[in-house]
């Protein structure tokens, strides 16, 4: 039989010290004399003593509350950026999702702000190493973000987003391509035989271009839908709109605004009886219509299921193999498509 893993109270018993020395002494906290504290710290290297950094937030958190329900603490990280995108929502509900899923399993979160208020990312590792949190949850940056400043060797993370490199970690997001090729499906299967899509500068790009890859291959592969340029938008949309509406006469239009229905109406749609329009994230929907709900509550939550789990199993620092886990969004019915006609069978 294996020897047991050496615990504090191992290591107390063979020193002749408390457990509560021994474990100030780890830690390099409380009042503990500094040839004891070298002593501790020396036998336990002996010893091949491990530091369970989970097991140390749950009693450092046990510490402060009365409540013995707790498992732990989740940082949630969000980037300061002043040219994102002002579309909060899809953030705010990735987060209501995360800290749902976090107190169903035990777990605590805290939301920080690097880049706001003075908080840098030095500042930041500082502070989770200080309160024992090694659990991160990075959420979605508009920019390529760069998150090697951190002392990764401390925690386990999950970004709830596809770009991301420095550091390469594991992945949690819509899956894109899939959802627009099922949205295309869906809208050939209703009659729609030219699908236009609409995209804003960088959208794409950001998700490695899934939904114009894949708006791309189901027209190249499906001979009864006639191909429509893609409309990148441009300065001064609504004109340079309307002149490629007109010019194509796509009879659906796959975008994420629906300011784009007004626009639409403008240069004479009638929706939903000639044309239709599909919101590709409706989060931003302004108006009813139909479109895609890209679930970004249920990210949240399978981003902290991923997390702790990592936690759980002790899997701290950078991956080897990133994973990317990815789920596919919702269609949701809207007045802005014409009703799918039911199709009858003739019984001779």
């Amino acid at each position: 039989m294996p020897a047991p893993a050496p615990t504090v109270r191992s290591l107390a018993r063979s020193l002749g010290l408390s457990r509560t020395t021994v474990s100030d002494a780890l830690r390099s906290a409380g009042r503990v004399d500094p040839a004891t504290v070298l002593r501790v710290q020396q036998a336990a290297r002996a010893a091949g003593y491990q530091r369970n950094p989970l097991a140390a937030a749950v009693m450092s958190e046990l510490r402060r509350s009365r409540s013995g329900t707790f498992r732990g603490v989740l940082a949630i990280v969000d980037l300061y950026e002043p040219d994102r995108s002002p579309h909060g929502v899809f953030h705010r509900e990735l987060v209501h999702g995360a800290n749902a899923r976090a107190v169903t399993m035990g777990f605590k979160t805290e939301e920080f702000v690097v880049g706001r208020d003075g908080l840098t990312l030095a500042r930041l590792d500082s502070i989770l190493q200080s309160r024992g949190i090694h659990g991160i949850f990075l959420l979605p940056a508009w920019n390529k973000p760069d998150w090697s400043a951190l002392d990764w060797s401390h925690y386990a993370g999950i970004y709830a987003d596809y770009n991301i490199e420095r550091p390469a970690m594991h992945c949690v997001c819509c899956d894109h391509y899939r959802s627009m090729m099922n949205t295309l499906g869906r809208l050939a299967a209703q009659g729609y035989r030219r699908p236009g899509l609409i995209l804003e500068p960088g959208r794409d790009e950001r998700i490695h271009r899934r939904i114009g890859a894949a708006f791309r291959a189901f027209q190249s592969n499906r001979p009864d839908i006639e191909p429509v340029p893609v409309f990148i938008l441009p300065d001064s949309p609504r004109e340079k709109f309307q002149a490629w509406f007109r010019e194509f006469q796509p009879d659906v239009v796959l975008g994420h605004f629906t300011e784009v229905i007004d626009w639409m109406e403008s240069a004479g749609a009638h929706i939903p009886a000639d044309h239709g329009f599909v919101s590709l994230n409706r989060l931003y929907q302004a108006r009813p219509c139909a479109g895609l709900d890209l679930q970004p509550r249920e990210l949240g939550a399978r981003g902290v299921e991923l997390l702790i789990a990592q936690l759980q199993r002790s899997e701290f620092g950078l991956p080897e193999c990133p994973t990317t886990t990815m789920l596919t969004a919702r269609w949701v019915d809207g007045p802005t498509i014409r009703p799918a006609v039911a199709r009858t069978v003739a019984v001779a």
